[in-house]
């Protein structure tokens, strides 16, 4: 008598479960830019979407507690003047939020903790280096401050926004970049394109290092995100338009790990992958289902582990890092399902009986602390990201202001007045000159013990709020 054998795995039983409706954000008015981006991003503060606006580009930022339905007033961030194509938290601060646009600008802004009162129209530093639309911005995974775009100008540059200068540049592509994602410690990063190739490019060397023609054999637009293990899953179209993912060893592309043809539908596959379930949630444009796949060392590799679906298609999706999941309900992924007119919230949960943390679902997890400074990586250093333990949850930080200094913005301008370092201290008569040193030095004293003050009376406003006072 023949038995089946069931694989063993604790992620087998993974189900997802849309919250309850007072629990998601109605009446948000999401982008109908026909580009092939989530149209949302989140972290353990702020939910963001991009949002239809008059007159430019704009984005709407929530604090996660804000649900319910928004204010058609609501004041948005309204920097670029053109549609917003895609957004990325920094994973270094959660205060700190890349854009890009159609009007070829990248931006940084620092969104506020407190609620927003008027719109938002400053950023820290704008980014200016494409000649046409900038569709994709991601950020270093562990290097502060190293943020990617890529335009369909064909150009990948590599900025630091701390000085808003681009470092590297790179034009190895022939045609439009559909996807980009970096590997585990930011050593390289992967790329899909319009002429059919996968590609495995060394920043730093300002090289491509290994390439694949046609991983999948349609002409649809593809999407590739490296796993932990340095493997490349992908997600396409086969000849007959049938939608296809695959694992490849980009050490020899010549055969894949694992190919799989999946459904007939043609909307784009986006993957969003959890690194330390080694899982990977399969979200498809214009779908009304979420499917999510354990990927491992042991034949076929990739297994299908279940499919969340719903009634209505979706129209971008985010994905919470893991330090903003619920340890206490043994959820280990949080995705916001944008429709029409809003967002909800759906989560993934082990089922497990027991109350205590689960050790075994919940590995120490990437934190907000970066393991280098920009130079560092310039120089050829590569660290893996700063794990945190998630035994006790996760409190969010204060908001910390990111300093850029804006040389590429100011040296551009005219100067309008003269500064201490250009005056003529021969001049001055030698007490004027002290007097004036020695003001200079009470006001400096003088603003640092108010700036110390205003962080301190944060920290408490933070702990009552988030209840750890």
């Amino acid at each position: 008598m023949s038995r089946s054998i069931v694989r063993q795995s604790k992620f087998r039983h993974v189900f997802g479960q849309a919250v309850k409706a007072d629990q998601g954000y109605d009446d948000i008015r999401v982008s109908k830019v026909t580009w092939d981006s989530s149209f949302c991003a989140v972290n353990p503060k702020f939910l963001a979407v991009i949002v239809e606006s008059s007159g430019g580009g704009a984005f709407l930022v929530l604090p996660l507690c804000k649900t319910g339905r928004v204010d058609k007033n609501y004041p948005l961030v309204i920097g670029h003047s053109g549609p917003v194509l895609d957004i990325d938290w920094c994973p270094h601060d959660d205060n700190i939020l890349a854009s890009c646009s159609e009007d070829c600008t990248a931006m940084v802004w620092q969104i506020p903790d407190h609620t927003l009162t008027r719109p938002l129209s400053d950023p820290v530093v704008v980014l200016e280096g494409h000649s046409k639309r900038v569709g994709i911005v991601t950020w270093h995974p562990s290097a502060r401050n190293i943020l990617l775009t890529a335009g369909s100008d064909n150009l990948i540059i590599i900025w630091n926004v701390g000085t808003g200068e681009p470092l590297i540049s790179m034009d190895d592509h022939p045609d439009l970049i559909y996807s980009i994602s970096w590997n585990r410690n930011g050593s390289l990063f992967c790329t899909t394109c319009k002429d059919r190739r996968l590609r495995v490019c060394d920043p730093r060397k300002r090289e491509v290092v290994a390439e694949r023609l046609a991983p999948h054999e349609g002409i649809r637009p593809m999407r590739a995100i490296f796993t932990r293990d340095g493997n490349i899953f992908t997600t396409g179209f086969t000849r007959m338009s049938q939608r296809e993912l695959g694992l490849w060893d980009p050490t020899n592309f010549e055969e894949p790990i694992a190919l799989l043809e999946l459904d007939t539908s043609n909307g784009v596959l986006l993957p969003y992958y959890d690194a330390d379930a080694n899982m990977v949630y399969l979200c498809g444009k214009g779908d009304s289902s979420i499917r999510y796949f354990e990927i491992t060392e042991e034949p076929p590799y990739v297994h299908y582990l279940n499919t969340f679906s719903s009634k209505e298609p979706q129209r971008g999706m985010g994905f919470m890092p893991k330090r903003g999941v619920d340890v206490t309900k043994c959820e280990i992924a949080r995705l916001y399902k944008l429709h029409d007119k809003k967002c909800e919230p759906i989560t993934m949960t082990v089922p497990r009986k027991s109350d205590l943390f689960q050790d075994d679902l919940y590995p120490d997890t990437a934190g907000p602390e970066p393991a280098m400074e920009p130079e560092e990586w310039l120089d050829g250093r590569d660290e893996d990201p700063i794990l945190v333990s998630m035994r006790e949850g996760y409190v969010p930080p204060k908001s910390r202001e990111l300093k850029a200094a804006k040389k590429n913005v100011l040296d551009s301008r005219p100067t309008t007045r003269r500064s201490m370092s250009t005056l003529d201290t021969n001049s001055l008569p030698p007490q004027l000159l002290e007097r004036l040193l020695e003001e200079i030095q009470n006001l400096k004293a003088t603003v640092l013990s108010q700036e110390k003050r205003i962080c301190d009376l944060e920290n408490k406003l933070s702990q009552y709020t988030n209840g750890t006072a």
